[in-house]
């Protein structure tokens, strides 16, 4: 929210004084859902507001009494890493009617409750809707029934809604993520990772169920984050006659020494006609067709279970706080808004526009308007669609154009989760547009001594779910080797690079581009794409990796809150990786609720310390048995982690005890997420079809020759949009001495985990969402879509 004379506004200038919030998951559950809940109980006290929980969704509402309960700051404590919801969720037939809707205004009423913060599915959010569209009528009615006074009509006139949604399904239109879908792909992932070792033993193939009845999101998400032979999903069903090349690709990839094949089945798939396929048809095709041991899994509620991803965590507590600002600044003229994700930000959108395109989609499926529904689904559905389309199926040889280019691909700098997917989307994709793709093992430092080869379709099979580089990485800048490079690319005539890596990849990027001046043969194409889990590049919102690690962070915090449950009152002081960039201790802290993050970027002194250790202390004199603290390696090189485990040990004396933990390497490895597998995969596509369009633009007189700014670029996330940017021109937003870009957009999520932990603190919402309208092709720029 822009303040008209282009101020910033801070969150003192709301007040949320005397107004009661409410908050209820309705639906099925997912997981997230208790973040959302913890970040609007917590932010509604911080502005002074009065909140509620209602137990068992809109059931709770109609049945009153001890469902609706006022909540404390304490009442959320230790709900953030548990699945499901807490509150409890239920369908209720009885909302339906209008005398259940009259008897939830009633006991909303008695407890002065005007504003609702809706966490569910469209159902659940049409029904709030309607609960607020018919507010006016139903205080009427209760009036005239003596049930409230006639100047409570005027006091309490209008309903206020806000809601999130909460779907693992992420079959809601409007935003680019679903509270719960992310979590949901880490448990099919999980899975698929575990089946692909077995199948490998037996040489087996697996055909998969996930949940899905109306949108295959997660079967088409999780399809390429595995790099599955073939997905059904109900949005595009497959053409007429699929069993036979179905059965032809999972044979022909068998022939080319493939031990394994997977088959992902949305639950509601279906053919052309709209007749259901389902697992056990496609487990009897395959055994009657190719004779191929086949067996059938299908994970059913597991995907709703278990604890939520980093993602969820921070997309709900984002969602949560986004959520109480909407319903301060709300009229009775404001339609009832959905707090959605469009990129890297927070959007507002109208509800019931949403519902309507939700519901669009659904009717384009059943008129078998297939194409349409796709596009009804968003930009990122089509780009998932599309890019597995790319990956998965390979064209004969003879219908491949020819470009004659080479272009060659490799990871500079430290090893980061998604590499490998990156490193098979580029291959693959670049093999589709008829270039010949050559690997480059160790970074510069091989490509000077001419480790460099071909490298073929089938060669990256099985390497999305690979952690760390299997191509090797290397610190190794070019400059001190130019004549060497250059040379092995005349000899290769490599036309193009790809380099995929960290800070050092945007340094090389730098030098290569510079020594064009003396060597022609750096006057190629080159892009570079952010992979490090410090995700201190210039240029971008994410990198590659940067998840996976804060998945291994928020996982561990976990296991070391858990392991003081039962024990006397504790604080943990834990210390992350990340250089001078603070996003991994800030983030990380986020999601996992933290009582303090010490980072580079906001310095601090003895006094803030000494604050932090009496905010603390005064904490665990209530009920608060548990506290987290994290430390950026390099937040300050005199206050380092023994210091201030020393300090809070010894000011903490009597009250808490301390323990600490240095989490090191294991946040640079383990499998990576699916986030970063999709992440990976879809930007590598978009950068080598980038590349395939700037060697025909550059290739004049016989040869390629590319020496303009824009010919040297990194493909970034900037908040909406994935953009090309010359490295060159990001030199001014770069701080090279800390290896840190000047301006960092997280630092703007370091107030919100300060509310969350109970500090007092201005919150800048001068960034906050605005109601925008759905458009029909929203979001354009967003192909970038975080949420992938």
């Amino acid at each position: 929210m822009a303040h008209p004379d282009g101020k910033k506004i801070f969150f003192e200038n709301l007040s949320g004084a005397g107004k009661a919030i409410a908050v209820l998951t309705s639906g099925g559950d997912a997981q997230g859902m208790n973040a959302a809940v913890r970040a609007v109980v917590r932010m509604g006290l911080y502005v002074g507001a009065k909140v509620y929980f209602i137990h068992e969704g809109y059931q709770g509402m109609v049945d009153g009494g001890d469902n609706i309960e006022e909540a404390s700051w304490e009442s959320v404590s230790s709900m953030l890493q548990v699945g499901g919801t807490v509150i409890g969720s239920a369908r209720c037939k009885e909302f339906r009617t209008h005398e259940g809707r009259l008897k939830a205004a009633h006991n909303l009423l008695q407890r002065g409750i005007t504003n609702l913060c809706v966490i569910g599915g469209d159902g659940s959010l049409t029904g709030a809707n309607l609960f607020r569209e018919e507010w006016s009528g139903l205080l009427a009615e209760l009036v005239e029934q003596g049930l409230i006074e006639e100047d409570a009509v005027q006091k309490y006139s209008a309903l206020h809604i806000v809601g999130m949604v909460g779907s693992i399904d992420n079959d809601f239109c409007g935003t680019d993520m679903t509270i719960g879908t992310d979590s949901a792909l880490h448990r099919i992932i999980e899975v698929v990772d575990a089946i692909m070792t077995t199948a490998q033993s037996h040489q087996r193939t697996f055909v998969l169920e996930v949940m899905g009845r109306h949108c295959g999101y997660l079967a088409l998400v999780s399809a390429l984050a595995c790099g599955a032979d073939w997905v059904l999903i109900p949005e595009m069903p497959p053409e007429d006659g699929w069993e036979e090349k179905m059965c032809q690709k999972l044979s022909a990839n068998r022939a080319g020494k493939k031990r394994l094949n997977i088959i992902i089945v949305a639950e509601g798939a279906i053919d052309r006609n709209t007749k259901p396929i389902t697992t056990d048809y496609i487990k009897d095709l395959v055994v009657k067709s190719l004779g191929f041991d086949t067996r059938v899994t299908i994970l059913g509620h597991v995907q709703r279970g278990g604890t939520p991803s980093a993602f969820d965590r921070i997309l709900a507590s984002r969602m949560g706080v986004e959520a109480v600002l909407a319903l301060l600044e709300t009229t009775a003229n404001t339609p009832a808004c959905v707090v959605s994700l469009c990129g890297n930000q927070s959007v507002r959108l109208p509800l019931m526009e949403c519902v309507q395109m939700t519901q669009e989609v659904q009717k384009a499926m059943d008129d078998k308007r297939f194409e349409e529904a796709v596009k009804l689904r968003g930009r990122s559905f089509e780009n998932n669609l599309r890019t597995y389309k790319l990956l998965a199926h390979r064209k004969p040889e003879s219908d491949l154009p020819v470009s004659n280019f080479n272009v060659a691909v490799l990871n500079v700098g430290a090893p980061a989760a998604g590499m490998n997917a990156a490193v098979r989307s580029a291959v693959r994709v670049g093999i589709s547009e008829g270039h010949k793709m050559f690997a480059v093992s160790d970074g510069f430092e091989g490509f000077y001594k001419g480790q460099i080869k071909e490298i073929k379709w089938g060669d990256v099979g099985g390497w999305t779910g690979q952690g760390g580089s299997l191509l090797g990485t290397k610190r190794t800048l070019p400059a001190k080797h130019a004549e060497k490079i250059a040379d092995q690319i005349r000899k290769h005539n490599i036309n193009a690079l790809l380099v995929i890596g960290g800070f050092e990849a945007f340094e090389c990027l730098l030098q290569l581009y510079e020594a064009r001046a003396t060597y022609e043969e750096f006057c190629i194409p080159m892009c570079m794409l952010p992979a490090t889990i410090s995700n201190n590049v210039p240029g971008t919102d994410l990198s590659i990796g940067a998840d996976t690690a804060l998945n291994a962070i928020v996982e561990t915090c976990d296991r070391i809150k858990q392991s003081a449950s039962g024990t006397k009152r504790r604080v943990f002081i834990i210390e992350t990786m990340g250089g001078y960039c603070g996003y991994l201790a800030t983030v990380g802290g986020l999601a996992a609720g933290a009582d303090a993050a010490y980072i580079y970027e906001e310095p601090f002194d003895i006094k803030d310390l000494q604050a932090n250790v009496e905010h603390l202390t005064e904490k665990m004199k209530t009920s608060i048995q548990r506290g987290l603290v994290l430390r950026n390696e390099n937040s300050n090189e005199n206050y380092t982690t023994d210091f201030i485990y020393q300090l809070y040990s010894e000011e903490g004396r009597g009250v808490f005890d301390c323990r600490k933990n240095v989490l090191g390497h294991m946040q640079q490895g383990g499998a990576p997420s699916p986030f970063d597998r999709n992440f990976g995969t879809k930007i590598s596509a978009k950068a080598m079809q980038w590349i395939s369009k700037k060697l025909v633009e550059t290739f004049r007189h016989g040869r390629v020759f590319a020496n303009s700014e824009d010919t040297c670029c990194l493909l970034g996330m900037r908040r909406r949009a994935l953009v090309f940017q010359p490295v060159v021109q990001l030199t001014e937003e770069t701080d090279f001495v800390h290896r840190i870009p000047k301006e960092q957009w997280w630092l703007k999520l370091r107030p919100l985990m300060k509310i969350l932990a109970k500090y007092k603190t201005s919150y800048d919402v001068s960034d906050s969402g605005q109601l925008e309208h759905v458009d029909r092709n929203r979001p354009k720029e967003s192909d970038a879509s975080v949420a992938m």
